[in-house]
């Protein structure tokens, strides 16, 4: 039987932490996991968007899942995202995340070349073979891989007993949906925008990860209880609220990855360094923005949380 509990809930997607000389910083990776322990969040998504993946070594993503198992003490649900764009590279990640005891594995399709379905199968098969006792999760946020998971695929998938549900980061709600009522109880589908958290979950989404819940995860969880309560008239007060915040944090000239790293620096005292290149660094005009963003959680937190 399948424990898909362990991953309904709070699933902030975890931040790159570098040092000064833009190497990954093992106690930067360690303070951001006690920082979500604290938290009390469900869970981890690590070395995703957020995580900046597409800039990471196969070293780099081994070091930064290595401080986060050690650091969690198994007090997280944790999710590796193990893609790259080789078939070979992701398999040994796989390999890796399931020897610390992930909970799952995760991976986008591959990208830049346009590839058949069996193809895309082929590869996410291939990964979820070097992880044989470790759940699988299919991550579809075709806006950037450039592939959108189908219907079909999405049935050829669930021939593989390890696979348990989709991250869904594609815009329509209505994906959400479709996936739940193909899939049934048995598999878990994962709100992924967080500007549509409610809609996700009120149309079937039972667990969410998102790239700004770590700015702000007190708000997300609050979201969540209502959600649970049926008290949708004060979520939707809550992601109004969130959502304002994350037009704020993009309206930066620099990357919003390391305009949030800046507003837990200054809200929490986390140390994680910026964004590697070639994401764009914070300009000088980016600080009055992560100011503004910080005051704006500060003041959401305590007009919600009550």
């Amino acid at each position: 039987m399948r424990n898909l509990e362990k991953y309904m809930g709070i699933i902030p997607a975890f931040y790159a932490c570098y040092d000064k000389d833009d190497n990954i910083s093992p106690d930067g990776v360690r303070a951001l996991t006690n920082y979500f322990v604290e938290k009390g969040v469900k869970g981890v998504y690590v070395n995703g968007s957020s995580g900046e993946c597409i800039y990471q070594s196969v070293e780099d993503k081994k070091v930064i899942l290595e401080n986060v198992m050690d650091a969690a003490k198994g007090k997280l649900t944790v999710i590796a995202h193990v893609a790259c764009n080789n078939t070979a590279d992701s398999m040994e990640l796989a390999q890796h995340a399931q020897s610390l005891g992930v909970d799952a594995i995760a991976a986008i399709p591959p990208i830049y070349f346009h590839l058949p379905e069996y193809a895309i199968a082929s590869y996410w098969n291939d990964i979820s073979s070097a992880a044989p006792d470790t759940d699988f999760i299919i991550y579809n946020i075709p806006q950037l891989a450039g592939v959108s998971l189908t219907m079909g695929l999405f049935a050829k998938m669930r021939e593989n007993p390890r696979v348990i549900g989709v991250k869904n980061s594609s815009m329509p709600v209505q994906d959400i949906q479709m996936f739940k009522q193909a899939a049934g109880d048995s598999y878990i589908i994962f709100n992924g925008p967080d500007e549509q958290f409610i809609s996700g979950r009120v149309i079937g989404a039972q667990g969410a990860i998102g790239g700004t819940y770590g700015a702000m995860p007190e708000l997300f969880l609050k979201m969540d209880e209502y959600v649970k309560a049926g008290k949708l008239e004060e979520a939707k007060q809550i992601q109004y609220a969130v959502n304002e915040i994350i037009y704020k944090m993009c309206s930066a000239h620099g990357n919003m990855y390391g305009v949030i790293k800046a507003i837990l620096k200054i809200n929490e005292g986390l140390e994680l360094g910026g964004v590697r290149k070639p994401l764009p660094s914070l300009t000088e005009e980016d600080k009055a923005i992560a100011d503004q963003a910080a005051e704006m959680i500060r003041n959401a937190k305590e007009a919600f949380l009550k």
